[in-house]
Formats: C-alpha cells, structure tokens, sequence
C-alpha cells in the first residue's frame, strides 16, 4: 500500500447556515397550539415553571415546544420555602439562576434597553428543536392583551436586524426583544423599537434558545396605538402563588386563536452552523496503477499473473482513505462508480467532511 501526504493547498474549510422550522418535526415556523399539562403544573415543578406542548390534551399533552417560568429578585409572585424566611422562593431562585446564567455575576441586575427590572418572563425552547441555536430575525411573538371580541395585540420581535454590532455576554449573542415583527422594527412609538418608558421588550438569546421579557414594558403594552395590556401583569405579591407563568401562556394563546381576529402565531426558526472540510486527493498518473489485490500475483513464483497488467495496467479507484502520521485509518471516503485509472490519466478526487 502507499501513501501520499497532503499539504497545506490540498484543504479548504467551508461553513454553511442553515435554517429550518423549529415547531414540532420542523416543516413550519408557526406554532398555533398551546397546551399545558394539568399533571406537570400540579406537580412540584409547575411552581418553577410550566411546560408548553402542540399536542394532544392538557392530560395527556405530547410534542414539548417550550417552557415558560417567572423570576423575581425578592421572590415576589410564588410561595415561601419557609415562611420564616423572606424573599426565598421558587421565582427568587429563577431569578437567580438565569442571573448566573445570562450575566454570569450573582449581584448584577438585568437591564432592558437602560432599564433595570427586578424581574422576566423566560421562554425556553425544548432542547429538542433546534440543534444550535435560534435563528435571529425570525422571531415574531404576539401577546394578547385582552381575550374578549375586541383583543389588542403587542408584537415582538428582535432587533438584530438593525444593530451594527452584536453583543455579547455569558449566555452568547444578546439582541433586545423590540416592537415589529420577523425581524422588521415597528418605530411608531421609539425609533428603536423600545416601549414609550420602560426600555426594550427583552433579551432575545439565540445561543441558548431563550428570550427574557420584561414584564414592565409588556404590561404598558404600545402605548403609540392606545392599546391595553393590564391583564398580563404579574403578579408580585410576597408568598402568593400568582400563577405568573400561566399569566404569559394565556396571553400568548389568545393571540393565535383565530376567532373573532386572524390568528397570529408564535414564529420561529432554528440555525445550525455546519463545516465542511474539502481534501483534495490528487492521484498523478504514475501513481495508483497497479493492484495490491494477490489474486495479480502468484503464490509460489511471485510473478505477476497476466502480461497486460505488467505493459498496460489497468486500476479502478473505489475508495479513498485518510491516515494520520502513524498509518492509521481516520476516514474513508467512497466513490460514486470505480474511477479507471492507468499511466495516461490523473484524478482529481474531493473529499468533503461535515462536523
């Protein structure tokens, strides 16, 4: 067997983006159902937070999507681990493990385009819908501030569209959650997209599929089209169980319900990053013309068989393989259809690796 060594020319790296619906077997962007399951939030986990599926019954729900919890720096909307100690409950400790999660300084304070908030909304999309992260400029998420006849609609989307320069922190790309839609910002009321008092909507965190509303600019809903969104407050109340989580799911149901207004689903698409790595093989042609098959060589003599393998080989490439320095097999990479190779040919053979 023989070998040849590659050089730095024989590779070239390529990096694709690819996009894709992140609902349920991602074929839409679209997600029209919500439903909650009645045993996870009577559970000990429905104090943390509340599980959204696409499918099935609130008893037997299937087809996860999202997650929805609420957290509150002095443990405001929830009930008490103990009630002799203040300010230590289920939204207190969501609060502060996104805290760690996202600012990565237990004494930071979340600030929403300038303003700081004591406490969010958080939306955390089922690892299972995305294989890396969310796709930016995509988001359109319609909150409903009314589920009567006359329901008013606030529509987010992120700003990464308009930003010169994306910032980072401990979570990865951070865009603000603004007024508008796929990635269009309304500017009626800020030209960046902003509530009127109360700062951006929110982080939108691509990197780890997560978007933190605050509930403060939610709650003053657009106020440059008169509308209302007093029905989505939290509730932050010491040691009351407010239901916050439930508070957003609702608001964000009766927004896609068709009747009496067209639906206006949650829109969303995942982004997966893939490398290729192209080798190059270059088969010259006074390489690669004779077999290392046995069958061309006799047993007892050494000879090789037949004349016409001798004065005019004749070799067909149906494999390429790839070693490292020490003659191990790392890859091997097939031929669509053997490839005739002799002294009159050479061969140029591309490889191409995705990880």
């Amino acid at each position: 067997m023989s070998f040849n060594r590659l050089v730095a020319d024989d590779f070239v790296v390529s990096t694709d983006s690819i996009t894709a619906g992140l609902w349920g077997d991602s074929s839409t962007p679209n997600l029209s159902t919500f439903i909650t399951s009645s045993a996870q939030a009577a559970g000990s986990s429905g104090n943390f937070y509340l599980n959204v599926f696409s499918a099935g019954t609130s008893t037997a729900p299937t087809e996860l999507e999202f997650a929805v919890t609420y957290g509150n720096s002095v443990g405001g909307g929830s009930l008490l681990y103990d009630p002799a100690v203040a300010g230590k409950s289920p939204s207190s400790t969501i609060y502060g493990s996104y805290r760690t999660l996202v600012l990565g300084d237990e004494n930071a304070s979340f600030s929403f385009g300038g303003v700081t908030s004591s406490d969010f909304w958080a939306i955390s999309i089922d690892r299972n819908r995305y294989k890396e992260s969310l796709f930016p400029g995509s988001l359109t998420l319609t909150i409903s501030g009314s589920t009567t006849a006359n329901k008013t609609a606030l529509t987010l989307t992120d700003n990464s569209q308009i930003v010169t320069t994306t910032t980072f922190n401990d979570a990865g790309r951070v865009f603000q959650i603004v007024s508008g839609s796929a990635g269009t910002v309304f500017t009626g009321v800020n030209n960046n997209g902003y509530s009127l008092a109360s700062g951006s909507y929110g982080f939108f965190l691509p990197d780890i599929a997560t978007l933190l509303l605050n509930p403060r600019a939610i709650t003053a809903g657009n106020t440059g089209v008169s509308k209302s969104f007093a029905d989505v407050k939290p509730v932050t109340t010491a040691n009351t169980d407010g239901n916050n989580p439930g508070i957003l799911i609702r608001a964000i149901s009766a927004s896609a319900n068709p009747s009496p207004n067209p639906a206006l689903p949650f829109t969303l698409n995942s982004q997966e990053n893939i490398t290729s790595d192209f080798v190059f093989v270059r088969p010259r042609s006074s390489e690669y013309n004779y077999s290392s098959n046995p069958s061309f060589i006799s047993g007892s003599t050494g000879e090789v068989l037949f004349n016409s393998f001798i004065n005019n080989p004749q070799t067909y490439m149906t494999t390429v393989g790839l070693y490292n320095d020490t003659n191990e097999l790392l890859a091997v990479a097939k031929l669509s259809k053997p490839l005739p190779k002799d002294f009159t040919k050479e061969a140029l053979v591309r490889v191409k690796l995705d990880f």
